[in-house]
């Protein structure tokens, strides 16, 4: 019993590592590859039974990012710090998980006012792959390692991978690089035990199972990982004192559209007029941060530029006047 017992053990064991080297065997215990019983004979419903279907399947995408939160939290904190001290985050992506990188990333500078290089994304294929389809890089292992080694990632950085499959190499091979130089690594994926998962020292896994259309990973994968990186980017920001209460006061007013919410703001936090909010904004130099602290601390400029220089931009400890700790 015990030879037949190993016998059997050994041919499993044989089976897994030949599983690891056909591409074919690995998608096909992929969740996000997988066929969904709920869209079967999907191409003979109407209209509505589509769109019915679809977001049926999409109001699961909450509930399986909810079950990562812990794991994005941590990255919060990281990315938090890392910016404090002078690190940068960098997204690395292909294909649609790419583009959802480079929206978030492209989204920091007007929201929070951060420099361009603070929040970066690379791409399988560059910004052209951005509008034209050119995946076939997503498979080079050396383009990963070659493009994250131009960013020249160090321990104050905090490297993100993501992938909908897990198995991307452009992005495994990319995060691995990173991680070697002393980067803080994150995997974003949507499968369990991936080589991503291996490669990133935090795991954000969020299963959100088979898409509506078999392996079209642009749905309920893209959808966890805009989420995601919505949670990610918005909570260090906000734990870097760039959030006022629910405000976005650091906000960057480069034009009407933004230059208007910057006045709402302040009326709203400081339950001021509209010509006060208007004169304060003009003499704080255009800056809602340094209008809100002259306000709420009742100083007057310079002293407000120089709490929030003290406080690395965290807007209440400025108002406090106290030192940041994160």
């Amino acid at each position: 019993m015990l030879t037949s017992t190993t016998t059997q053990d050994v041919a499993e064991a044989h089976k897994k590592e030949e599983a690891k080297s056909d591409p074919a065997s690995i998608l096909q215990h992929l969740t996000t590859e997988s066929q969904n019983e709920a869209s079967q004979g999907f191409d003979t419903k109407s209209a509505l039974e589509i769109a019915r279907i679809i977001n049926h399947e999409d109001a699961k995408v909450s509930a399986a990012v909810k079950k990562a939160i812990p794991e994005i939290a941590q990255v919060i904190d990281q990315v938090a710090r890392s910016l404090r001290d002078g690190g940068r985050l960098i997204y690395v992506g292909a294909g649609s998980s790419g583009r959802i990188a480079a929206l978030d990333s492209s989204e920091c500078p007007p929201t929070y006012s951060t420099a361009p290089g603070q929040v970066q994304y690379i791409m399988a294929g560059g910004p052209k792959a951005l509008a034209s389809a050119v995946e076939v890089n997503e498979d080079s292992e050396e383009l990963g390692q070659r493009d994250i080694a131009r960013r020249r990632p160090t321990r104050k950085d905090v490297v993100v991978g993501l992938s909908a499959s897990g198995r991307t190499p452009y992005v495994v091979a990319a995060v691995a690089y990173a991680r070697a130089r002393g980067a803080n690594t994150a995997a974003v994926t949507c499968n369990h035990g991936t080589p991503l998962e291996a490669a990133a020292d935090i795991s954000i896994i969020a299963e959100v199972g088979p898409e509506v259309v078999s392996g079209s990973t642009r749905m309920k994968a893209g959808t966890a990982q805009k989420m995601v990186l919505n949670m990610i980017t918005t909570g260090a920001m906000t734990r870097l004192g760039y959030v006022y209460e629910n405000l976005m006061v650091n906000v960057h007013m480069q034009n009407s559209k933004l230059v208007e919410r910057g006045i709402r703001i302040l009326m709203c936090a400081c339950n001021i007029d509209r010509p006060t909010a208007v004169e304060t904004i003009k003499s704080a130099g255009r800056s809602v941060p340094v209008a809100l602290v002259m306000l709420k601390a009742m100083v007057d400029k310079p002293e407000a530029v120089r709490r929030l220089a003290k406080s690395d931009g965290n807007v209440r400890l400025a108002i406090e006047d106290n030192v940041l700790e994160l």
